[in-house]
């Protein structure tokens, strides 16, 4: 398969380094305005170029990944070159009547809003795929590209939004988790490194086990809290702090 990603920032950089090791046999270009933005991508064998034009004419699947404001002027400047083709939009924020007005006349093969996260660099992704048009082969094509670096959802235009905001901004809402917690086993007594390490692998596990027995978090969770133990006057202070309010009013901004 001929992909091209058009914007090698950071989505599009992620969704380019992790397509590139779990699709080895893809051909991927990858486009950005300036050479030095393209260096490590070169590094890992991927086709670079500044030039969006000839990097989709030999596309079969375009994954544009530019700032949203941006979207419509690079549809425009593409438009001899997407007939026939599978368009991604990884923008966020475009409605589906804006993006389908934008490309109307294109004669694409299938149009999609997907919303990765940058765990795709590393294969441990969650994308919301939204199809605005296409058929049961495009949409298998997208969902397998995504399936390759990770996990996928489909979902309608008003869910997207809220996996927008659990998966993509929540990778940075579980990132900051992990450094209040980390700076907590600091002041405990670890050293910063290891109280990193030691956090970093307690998500990693807490997600394992949800996946292994398929239960609501809450299930878990009373296997961990012990009556009368440290557990769960854990629990009650983050809570007493707000811990899960402060969560659920950063999804709803």
């Amino acid at each position: 398969m001929n992909l091209a990603i058009i914007g090698a920032g950071n989505m599009g950089g992620a969704t380019a380094l992790g397509l590139a090791a779990a699709l080895p046999k893809a051909r991927i270009t990858v486009t950005a305005q300036h050479a030095s933005t393209l260096e490590k991508f070169a590094a890992r064998g991927l086709q670079t170029s500044l030039d969006n034009l000839a990097a989709v004419e030999g596309a079969e699947v375009v994954i544009l990944a530019v700032k949203p404001w941006l979207v419509r002027e690079v549809l425009e400047s593409l438009r001899t070159a997407l007939r026939g083709k599978v368009l991604v939009s990884l923008a966020a924020g475009i409605t589906d009547a804006d993006l389908l007005n934008w490309v109307k006349d294109y004669e694409l093969a299938g149009c999609y809003c997907v919303i990765p996260n940058l765990a795709v660099e590393v294969g441990e992704g969650m994308s919301f795929i939204h199809e605005l048009a296409g058929t049961p082969d495009t949409l298998n094509t997208v969902q397998s590209l995504f399936d390759a670096v990770g996990k996928t959802a489909v979902v309608d235009e008003k869910r997207l939004h809220a996996g927008m905001m659990l998966a993509s901004c929540g990778t940075a809402f579980a990132l900051r988790y992990i450094r209040a917690s980390a700076e907590g086993g600091v002041e405990l007594g670890l050293y910063p490194k290891e109280a990193i390490d030691a956090v970093a692998q307690t998500v990693r596990g807490a997600a394992a086990l949800l996946e292994a027995h398929g239960v609501h978090p809450e299930s878990e969770i009373d296997r961990v809290t012990t009556p009368g133990g440290i557990t769960i006057r854990g629990l009650n202070a983050m809570e007493d702090a707000g811990f899960s309010a402060a969560v659920i009013a950063g999804l709803k901004i």
